[in-house]
């Protein structure tokens, strides 16, 4: 069964680019994750936004999705992921900003 997951590409007139993810990302749906992640990333050239604020689960099939990005996204979460985010390492390489959803 897929774990309900909605995906949403936006601009702003600042010319930056941002991947917003509603739900759960996890195994069941992490393709489509990684396949949005991609096109984004080459969409923005390069420097992308992926919006978490509204992601409740993320498994590790997620976490190495966004690992495969390090160089060229940043990310906003909110509370709930920002241990996974940390003790992953992903915080480490990646400018995450937590912000109350």
């Amino acid at each position: 069964m897929n774990t309900e997951l909605t995906l949403h590409q936006t601009h702003t007139d600042a010319g930056t680019t941002a991947l917003e993810a509603v739900g759960e990302i996890d195994l069941s749906n992490v393709e489509a994750f990684s396949a949005a992640l991609e096109a984004a990333t080459a969409d923005a050239g390069g420097s992308l936004t992926v919006d978490l604020t509204h992601v409740t689960y993320l498994d590790s099939a997620a976490i190495n999705a966004l690992f495969r990005h390090v160089n060229h996204i940043s990310i906003l979460a909110n509370r709930l992921l920002k241990a996974i985010l940390t003790l992953s390492g992903l915080a480490d390489l990646v400018n995450v900003q937590i912000v109350d959803a």
